[in-house]
């Protein structure tokens, strides 16, 4: 009997199946994940273009809607600069904002050089921030308002004291950073893979509203 079963080869067949099969499932979910993750990219990026459009259309962050705040701030009234002329990048530096607090929910403001202005979040600005990570979320569900960032930049554009909109058109940089991806092949072990960062800029339009196509 033992000398039957030393040649026996009916189960041979199953024995290289169960051999390679790791193997093969391996390869297999490591071309779906490829796939996964370029589609996680791809998603990014395009979160990145919708926000960056969604921040040039609707409501200006930097102070919301208060009198000072950037949307309303007169540079020719408050700020010295003549009439009808460009505001200087001295006086309009740039702000950035991001989410900041132990709960990560709330918008902050910080200005990049001095500014006269009112770049504080009120409730107006707070829930243009969350209409904004929202709209991004439309593309990307993943992502939190943690990874995102805006910048507002001097371009050159406006005129102190405009009648019908902010004195400045700034440079509007929407950002998404530290995104995670979740490989199928390295989920028993929990380990993540980050996603590139991204960002795209557009010129500020009207600045107000809560809606943009």
């Amino acid at each position: 009997m033992l000398r039957r079963l030393r040649h026996e080869t009916q189960g041979s067949t199953a024995a290289e199946f169960a051999l390679i099969l790791p193997i093969f499932l391996l390869f297999l979910l490591g071309i779906m994940d490829a796939g996964r993750y370029a589609w996680a990219f791809n998603r990014a990026e395009k979160a990145t273009q919708i926000g960056a459009r969604w921040a040039v259309a609707t409501q200006i962050i930097p102070g919301g809607t208060s009198s000072t705040g950037l949307l309303n701030y007169s540079f020719a009234v408050s700020g010295g600069v003549p009439q009808g002329t460009v505001v200087d990048q001295t006086k309009f530096p740039g702000v950035s904002c991001q989410q900041s607090g132990t709960d990560l929910t709330t918008v902050a403001c910080t200005c990049k050089g001095t500014c006269g202005f009112t770049y504080q979040i009120d409730a107006d600005a707070q829930t243009a921030w969350n209409n904004l990570v929202a709209r991004m979320q439309d593309i990307y569900p993943d992502i939190t308002g943690a990874n995102i960032s805006i910048d507002y930049d001097w371009s050159g554009l406006g005129f102190a004291g405009d009648p019908h909109g902010a004195d400045v058109a700034p440079l509007v940089t929407v950002s998404l950073r530290n995104v995670t991806f979740q490989p199928m092949t390295l989920y028993i072990f929990q380990q993540p893979i980050p996603v590139p960062s991204a960002s795209y800029t557009l010129t500020m339009e009207d600045g107000q509203g809560a809606a943009s196509n």
